[in-house]
C-alpha cells in the first residue's frame, strides 16, 4: 500500500471507504431480511385469510375488513384490495393484549372482548400498497392488526384494516417477514377454488388388465349325416320307392328270410 502523506487526508479517505462499506454490507442484510416466500390473501366475502409458503397452503385464519365496504380514498374508513407488501412489522415479544397507540406500546394489557374497548392490540404488519388501486394503504396507515374485539371477527366491523384475533396475529406475525405480500381479493380463497376445480374433474374410468375376449361367433351348424341311400333323390325316398312308383317290380330288392334246405328222396316208380 502506497503511504499517503496527509494523515488527515488518509483518515477521512480510509473513514469514507469504511463507512461506504458498512453502507453497502447494511443495503445486503435489508434486501436479505425481505421475504419473498410467503404470501398472504385475504378474501373480503369470506372473511378469511390464507397464509401460503412457496405456493402450499400453510394456515388459515378468520379476520375482519370494514363494515365501511372497500376502497382506498383518505378517510374513506375503507379497506383497500389488490396487491400490497409488509413493509414494517410491530410489537415484537409485547404480550397478548398490549395496546397500541400511535404503534407506540402504551404499557396497557387487555383481555378479549373488554367492554366499551376497541383498540389496536398486540401485533402491527402495516401495508404499503403496490398498485395504483391501493396507493394510499400506507399513509391511510392501512394494517394487519390484532384487536380487543374479537367477537366481531368473521364479519366485516373495522375501520379499514385486517383485524385479527391475537393469538391469530401474533402466530402470523412469527411465520412472515417484511417485504410479503398481502392480497385482498373480492372473491373466494384461491386454494378452496383450486379444491372445487379438483372434485369437479370427472372421474376416468380404469379399464380392465385383460379385456374379456368376446366369443367368436359359431359357424352356421351343418344338418346331421344321413345314411347314403342308392339312387336316392330325397329324404324321405329310397330308389326302391321311386322305382315302385315308376312300376317296376322291386320285390328282387326285398330282403326274404332264408328257409333250410330240404332233401327229397326221388321218388321211384314201379315198374
Amino acid at each position: 500500500m502506497t503511504p499517503i502523506l496527509n494523515p488527515l487526508k488518509g483518515t477521512v479517505v480510509l473513514l469514507a471507504t469504511g463507512a461506504a462499506l458498512s453502507l453497502s454490507s447494511c443495503a445486503v442484510q435489508t434486501a436479505a431480511k425481505r421475504d419473498n416466500l410467503n404470501v398472504m390473501e385475504v378474501s373480503v366475502p369470506l372473511q378469511k385469510m390464507a397464509l401460503y409458503k412457496e405456493g402450499q397452503l400453510v394456515k388459515t385464519y378468520l379476520v375482519s375488513t370494514s363494515k365501511f365496504g372497500l376502497g382506498d380514498e383518505k378517510g374513506s374508513y375503507r379497506t383497500p384490495t389488490g396487491k400490497m407488501e409488509v413493509a414494517e412489522k410491530i410489537g415484537s415479544g409485547k404480550p397478548a393484549g398490549a395496546v397500541f397507540k400511535s404503534r407506540q406500546w402504551t404499557g396497557e394489557v387487555i383481555k378479549p372482548n373488554t367492554p366499551g374497548r376497541d383498540p389496536i392490540v398486540s401485533r402491527i404488519l402495516w401495508l404499503n400498497g403496490l398498485e395504483p388501486e391501493n396507493k394510499n394503504a400506507y399513509a391511510r396507515c392501512i394494517y394487519i392488526h390484532g384487536t380487543a374485539a374479537e367477537r366481531d371477527i368473521g364479519k366485516a366491523a373495522s375501520y379499514g384494516c385486517v383485524r385479527m384475533k391475537s393469538k391469530d396475529v401474533i402466530d402470523l406475525y412469527e411465520r412472515v417477514g417484511e417485504g410479503s405480500k398481502v392480497f385482498i381479493v373480492r372473491k373466494g380463497l384461491w386454494r378452496d377454488a383450486e379444491k372445487e376445480r379438483e372434485a369437479a374433474a370427472p372421474i376416468e374410468v380404469i379399464p380392465p388388465v385383460e379385456p374379456l375376449a368376446l366369443a367368436a361367433p359359431l359357424s352356421p351348424v351343418d344338418p346331421p349325416a344321413v345314411k347314403p341311400v342308392w339312387n336316392e333323390l330325397s329324404i324321405f325316398k329310397s330308389g326302391a320307392d321311386v322305382l315302385r312308383e315308376g312300376g317296376f317290380d322291386t320285390s328282387y330288392l326285398d330282403v326274404k328270410p332264408s328257409t333250410p334246405s330240404v332233401s327229397v328222396a326221388p321218388v321211384q316208380l314201379a315198374p
